[in-house]
């Protein structure tokens, strides 16, 4: 398994010998990170955001107390969970530790074992609230974002864009002819024909911050934030190439091919604008492209904002 793959914990701790010890108990089942002060701890849990934090209380520049107040205080960090390192028979440290929002303490002088089975706890416990996550955002089928994760994210997009008059793309994707698809070959191909869709749809994306979604049967929607029309008319051609090129193979070793339709709505948006309004203008575009022949790209309404 590659450290990618790996939970990883962030240790903090001014001890050398302390960093050494918790990293050879913790290495061969996670990736680690370490930090020898307080600033540095804070800059990598931005920048890694560990599954965990390891964090001395005693400390020369700030605190372990200071860096966790300063953890929780920033969104990008705030949830993930602390575990102190304090020395034995320390309990108003520990007290005030949980106080602040730690979830569990380990004791000086380390015991590997216990080491192990506190960090293994919490982790269980991570890595189940991930997957439940993962599921409540994800459409079962084709892996991609779910309806209502997509409309989250749209909000939050939309009001970042409006606050920093920023530009928001959106593509509307939808399969020509998918109906006789379906009634030629059977659902079960068709729903191979969604997955490799979709797929094709995701290797389209070159930026993380770009979002794909299973909009609802044969649609997908795909937003492009601070993304200019050339831009998005970009990454639209890209999509409806690699799609019209793609080969779909049958149980039966017959070989099928399929083509998208796609409509694209560009604007800043502003307080008159509403996000109703923005998807409307891209489903119209992406009407106006089935009804001029389909697995074509269509830009209707992109001159007046929702004509």
């Amino acid at each position: 398994m590659s450290s990618q793959d790996r939970n990883s914990i962030l240790i903090v701790d001014d001890v050398e010998t302390n960093l050494i010890i918790l990293s050879s108990i913790l290495t061969p089942e996670y990736a680690t990170f370490v930090a020898k002060n307080g600033m540095r701890a804070i800059e990598l849990a931005r920048k890694h955001t560990p599954d965990i934090i390891l964090l001395d209380i005693v400390m020369p520049d700030i605190d372990g107390f200071e860096v966790l107040s300063r953890l929780k205080e920033s969104e990008v960090t705030k949830n993930i969970p602390v575990i102190l390192l304090t020395s034995m028979g320390n309990e108003t440290s520990e007290e005030k530790g949980l106080e602040l929002g730690a979830v569990d303490y380990i004791i000086k002088p380390f015991n590997p074992i216990i080491v192990k089975k506190r960090i293994k706890n919490q982790m269980e416990m991570i890595n189940q609230f991930k997957e439940i996550k993962y599921l409540s955002i994800t459409d079962k089928l084709t892996g991609l974002y779910n309806r209502h994760h997509f409309d989250e994210r749209l909000e939050r997009e939309w009001n970042n864009a409006l606050r920093n008059k920023m530009v928001l793309s959106l593509l509307l994707i939808d399969l020509d002819h998918f109906k006789n698809y379906n009634d030629t070959y059977g659902h079960i191909q068709g729903d191979r024909a969604l997955q490799e869709t979709a797929s094709l749809i995701e290797q389209s994306l070159n930026r993380s911050v770009d979002a794909a979604a299973r909009w609802g049967g044969e649609e997908f929607a795909v937003l492009l934030t601070n993304t200019d029309l050339q831009g998005a008319l970009k990454v639209a051609e890209r999509i409806r190439e690699r799609i019209e090129g793609a080969l779909i193979f049958c149980s039966d070793g017959e070989i099928t091919r399929i083509t998208v339709s796609i409509g694209i709505k560009t604007m800043v948006p502003i307080h008159q604008n509403t996000i109703d309004e923005f998807l409307t203008s891209a489903d119209k575009a992406l009407y106006d492209a089935k009804e001029r022949g389909r697995n074509i790209i269509s830009i209707k309404g992109n001159a007046d904002p929702f004509n």
